[in-house]
């Protein structure tokens, strides 16, 4: 029986393991925290479950919806969506509809946005490299102003000039103004034809955590293994092959476990500096040139039965740090176990070891409440109690330094004959969490005799916001 060792148990390690397992792979699964998911996971607190973020459930992808329905069953539940943008005191819908959103700026602005656009049709940007370059050419300078500019900045804690054309043409591609006001002229011709992910998505009961213990636990009745509180101090190789992965002991002592391949969901700036011996100096480099973003969630419960009607709000205006406001409620009900009362998680962006990370979670609790209040979301006397969670790279960072990185990791790490790497941050890519599913199912199938280019994954499908049925 062959040998697979998997570092990391969120979603893209859960379920190469899901699948070698299955099939009659030794199989073991390392994960540092107490509990598997990763940035999936869902956090307890009092009975109150917290999403990390919000993840809705919705793929093109068969074989991903497949491994959800056989997992959770009916516990996989299908949900109403409603999201909005606030911005300048109003609420816009989101995905951003042309027609809500001018009428939500006024006749004047409106005109201006239309004449923006038309300036940037006849003279586009060249060359297009940055981010704000990317949406000025298809959505013109002012609307980028308005809907883009703020909120990308506070995401990524950078101008959008310095954010790489790159990263909106996987995140966003395929839209232009023009694209979305026919789509909206269009959508009542065609409501037999489409169905869309914008009004429902798909959610476990009790949250993202849920599925991943369900995946966890199917991998351990297949007879593979799930260490958690288990950290990889080190990664041994011999030429081009991987032979051992070193973890970290309670005592502190090192174990060495062989095996005959690696899987890697581990951030790849910290994969390179655990290998041994290292990679030469130039790949090493480049390695720690990748930079990530991070966040942290301040989750209340409140005493109010009903909030607002959104599952999430996305907070442009500049004015406030907060980024975004999750309804956890709206996700699921079972996510709040008291009748009357209501969560929420608000989330700020932000650096690890920086000012908003470091602050106390007394300080943190206080200014988002305020905030929160400050829009007119909330009442202040309904906050019953509040915790803070703070998620360590949970964004990799397309700036210069990564063009620059990647082709040189990318390369080293394909050269290794029996190691793989998965997942958002073990391929430094902002994937969708079904993209991240994928790329350790593909992986699984690669150990199998498969051929698949891990690296490919999400950067030529088409994945929007609509699909045909």
């Amino acid at each position: 029986m062959q040998k697979v060792i998997i570092l990391g148990a969120g979603p893209a390690g859960l379920s190469a393991g899901y699948a070698l397992a299955k099939q009659g792979y030794e199989v073991v699964l390392i994960e540092k925290e107490a509990q598997v998911g990763g940035i999936s996971k869902t956090v307890e607190e009092k009975g109150y479950r917290f999403d990390l973020g919000g993840h809705r459930f919705f793929t093109k992808i068969e074989e991903v919806e497949n491994l959800w329905n056989e997992v959770l069953q009916e516990e996989f539940l299908l949900r109403p969506r409603l999201s909005r943008i606030y911005y300048r005191g109003k609420f816009f819908d989101y995905p951003i509809k042309p027609f809500n959103a001018l009428a939500g700026l006024g006749l004047f602005e409106s005109l201006l946005i239309i004449g923006s656009y038309l300036k940037v049709k006849v003279k586009p940007v060249k060359p297009e490299d940055s981010f704000e370059d990317w949406v000025v050419n298809r959505f013109g300078r002012r609307l980028f102003e308005h809907f883009f500019k703020s909120y990308t900045e506070k995401v990524w804690g950078m101008p959008c000039t310095e954010l790489k054309a790159e990263w909106a043409a996987q995140r966003i591609k395929g839209l232009s103004l023009v694209s979305a006001v026919v789509n909206a002229l269009m959508k009542q011709f065609r409501e037999n034809q489409i169905k869309t992910l914008i009004e429902e998505f798909n959610y476990p009961r009790l949250g993202p955590g849920q599925m991943y213990e369900a995946v966890a636990g199917a991998v351990e009745q297949s007879g593979g293994e799930v260490w958690v509180n288990t950290k990889v101090t080190g990664i041994e190789r011999q030429d081009k092959r991987i032979c051992s992965v070193g973890i970290l002991n309670p005592n502190g002592s090192r174990t060495d476990i062989e095996a005959d391949y690696v899987i890697s969901s581990l951030p790849l700036r910290d994969l390179m500096n655990i290998l041994e011996p290292v990679p030469e100096q130039h790949v090493l480099n480049a390695g720690n040139l990748l930079k990530y973003r991070d966040f942290l969630s301040v989750n209340l419960a409140l005493g109010s039965d009903f909030l607002f009607p959104d599952n999430w709000i996305y907070v442009h205006s500049p004015e406030v740090k907060l980024g975004r406001i999750q309804n956890f409620k709206q996700w699921s009900p079972s996510m709040v176990p008291e009748a009357g009362c209501s969560s929420l998680g608000l989330e700020y962006f932000c650096n690890e070891g920086d000012e908003l990370w470091t602050s106390p979670d007394d300080i943190l609790i206080e200014q988002a409440v305020n905030e929160i209040c400050r829009i007119g979301l909330i009442e202040r006397d309904w906050v019953k109690w509040g915790f803070v969670i703070r998620v360590p790279k949970a964004y990799p960072v397309y700036d210069d330094h990564y063009q620059q990185a990647m082709p040189i990791v990318v390369d080293y790490i394909n050269s290794l004959e029996n190691f793989q790497t998965i997942g958002r941050n073990g391929l430094h890519r902002y994937n969708n969490m079904d993209h991240s599913i994928l790329t350790g199912l593909l992986a699984a199938r690669n150990i199998q005799g498969g051929n698949y280019d891990l690296w490919e994954i999400n950067t030529e499908e088409e994945y929007h916001e609509e699909v045909k049925s």
